[in-house]
């Protein structure tokens, strides 16, 4: 059977894809998850049953899908033990532990049954990948329906999801289902768990999951049963008298579903004025190492004072980058740092105030830059992570220091110079799973993410990128944007041709060095030689400051740009000069002034470009003369 009949919400939603797509050639798969599980509580397992209806817009034929069975990752031997062990700086929180995790401590999917439309279908377990033989192909503009029969443990909470994190919290249930695998022009998407980031299928979920009544839950979604449940999501609630209770979720237009739950959870909520509710669930009694009563009580003050801080970044963030489209978000205690799921994310909250609010504010953004732009984030983890990184350090000066501070970023900054010094770095345009070091890949996808759009901004100018993020989110939330993507609209709001610096920053590890080689006066002229020592080009502003205290700016283009940046970030005179083609090693700037009236010139003043060396960025003529 073939189905063929869509919901109005989804009909809605997909079909403005598609009209997108009659005009940009872009398609995406959709899937309407229906799932119910049983929760074990005690020994830590699940039955489960899930229906999926996999829609298929692709213009391709479709002979198999695979899903992700992420859980048999914590198996002693799996690919995501075996790298912990041998890569050269294992993630601290992982290490050899999955080596030696008991049996009823692994975690596990047994698939019980697979059928494809009422017919059981052939398939294959390798690891965490499940592939399975369609009976039938999947035509272009045709569904199937897979129902699926499963028995599931939750492993030791190691990394990202489990049980009994290292704060006591008892289920952080993140990548916990099948989840079948996502279908794009680059084909299919089976990457094995190992450790890295993730990429799903947009659609909807309706999850039913029955657990002890003792337990209060956080979830993406909405809460459809609120009477039955209470715990801060209704007012006034009528809880059965039975062992257990069923939460019932549904979400729309997301592309995973997350939950935590904990006995020893407080639920709060905060109403954004024209934004989402927000919703805290956190332990009333941390466990923290050494802490003390009066620390213990600290750490639920700073709980309590999360809501504001985090509604005023959604505020900052909703005004700056796009409004933020959904009606809620959670932020669970669980896990083991920060990660970000559509609607919600789970947090390790036993922190000091800052710390827990910028895990928070990280976590918030992703809802952006991930919950809304769905890039695969295990092919470009530096849009995700980058970009985030970006927007959070702006947020966070925002809120801590009333956005005064002239250069949030120094610390991505400095992290990828360290690694560049250190001989570790890698590029950007790497798959997350590959790259060669945990640190190499830490610093690619923060720090020089965050680093492409603060250079850019000094490229473009201000105005330009902000324009090119909102313009960006505005044309592809709710789809799988990559850089490329971004690279356009960027070029379009500023018309320059960027190719270049996509090329130099994503794609390669070369770096930036510019120098000052010499200023020589002669006959009310000086003449500035400035020196390309390292081979990735840039545009550059040239600051010269005269000993009456005046100053000037001479930018200069680079050729290959093919315009230049507007005027308007400074008050300081502007002087546009010849541009510079790339292929020149030197440059040679003639001013109308004598060199005696000079006291200071400096390469781009701003520190925007990333220039690994900038001891040769300046000199001071005064100290010259002396």
């Amino acid at each position: 059977m073939k189905i063929k009949v869509l919901s109005l919400t989804f009909v809605l939603f997909f079909s403005s894809l598609a009209l997108y797509g009659q005009d940009k050639n872009y398609w995406q798969q959709e899937v309407e998850y229906q799932m119910e599980i049983d929760v074990d509580a005690e020994n830590h397992q699940f039955t489960g049953s899930q229906t999926l209806t996999y829609h298929n817009n692709s213009p391709d034929t479709l002979q198999r899908v695979f899903y992700h069975l992420y859980f048999n990752a914590f198996q002693p031997n799996s690919m995501m033990d075996v790298r912990s062990r041998t890569i050269e700086d294992p993630d601290s929180r992982v290490r050899d532990r999955i080596q030696q995790l008991p049996e009823d401590e692994i975690g596990y999917h047994h698939i019980n049954s697979l059928q494809q439309d009422g017919s059981d279908v052939e398939y294959t377990v390798d690891g965490t990948i499940l592939e399975v033989n369609l009976n039938e192909p999947i035509l272009p503009g045709e569904s199937t329906v897979f129902s699926m029969d499963f028995d599931s443990q939750v492993p030791r909470q190691i990394r990202r999801s489990g049980w009994m994190n290292k704060e006591g919290v008892e289920f952080s249930m993140s990548q916990w289902y099948p989840k079948i695998s996502e279908y794009d022009e680059d084909g299919w998407h089976p990457n094995p768990y190992v450790a890295r980031e993730f990429h799903g299928v947009w659609g909807s979920f309706d999850v039913k999951i029955h657990i002890d009544s003792s337990y209060v839950m956080g979830a993406t979604g909405h809460l459809q049963n609120p009477k039955e449940i209470g715990h801060g999501y209704t007012d006034t609630y009528e809880r059965p008298d039975s062992e257990k209770i069923i939460w019932h979720w549904q979400a729309d237009k997301v592309h995973d579903f997350v939950w935590g739950a904990d006995p020893d959870f407080t639920h709060t909520t905060k109403q954004i004025p024209d934004g989402p509710t927000l919703h805290f669930l956190y332990q009333t009694d941390p466990v923290a190492e050494n802490a003390n009563s009066r620390q213990q009580r600290q750490l639920l003050e700073n709980w309590k004072q999360l809501p504001e801080y985090a509604a005023q970044a959604f505020q900052f963030v909703s005004k700056n980058y796009g409004k933020y489209p959904y009606d809620k978000y959670s932020f669970i205690q669980g896990g083991d740092g920060g990660m970000e799921y559509p609607m919600a994310t789970l947090i390790t909250g036993n922190r000091s105030l800052r710390s827990l609010v910028g895990v928070s504010v990280h976590e918030l953004i992703h809802a952006w830059y991930q919950g809304v732009l769905a890039n695969n984030e295990s092919r470009y983890p530096w849009i995700d992570e980058g970009f985030t990184s970006y927007v959070s350090a702006k947020t966070m000066n925002q809120l801590f220091n009333n956005g005064e501070s002239d250069n949030p970023h120094r610390g991505s900054y400095r992290s990828y110079f360290n690694i560049v010094d250190a001989g570790m770095e890698e590029a950007l345009d790497i798959h997350a799973d590959h790259f060669e070091t945990n640190r190499g890949y830490g610093v690619a996808s923060y720090s020089k993410g965050a680093i492409f759009l603060h250079q850019l901004e000094y490229i473009i100018g201000k105005k330009a990128l902000d324009r090119t993020m909102n313009r960006f989110f505005q044309e592809w939330k709710f789809k799988h944007p990559d850089g490329r993507d971004f690279l356009r609209i960027a070029e379009e709001e500023s018309n320059m041709i960027l190719d270049w610096y996509y090329q130099y920053f994503i794609e390669t590890t070369k770096t930036i060095d510019y120098g000052i080689t010499s200023v020589i006066a002669d006959e009310g002229q000086t003449r500035i030689t400035l020196e390309r020592h390292n081979l990735m080009p840039m545009p550059i502003d040239l600051m010269v400051t005269y000993k009456d205290g005046s100053q000037e700016l001479f930018y200069i283009p680079l050729r290959i740009m093919h315009n230049v940046k507007p005027q308007g970030e400074t008050d300081v005179s502007r002087t546009i000069v010849e541009d510079w083609p790339w292929v020149n090693p030197t440059y040679t700037l003639t001013i109308d002034n004598a060199g005696s009236d000079i006291e200071h010139i400096e390469i781009e003043p701003s520190e925007r470009m990333a220039d690994i060396d900038r001891s040769n960025n300046t000199i001071n003529l005064t100290e010259e003369e002396d």
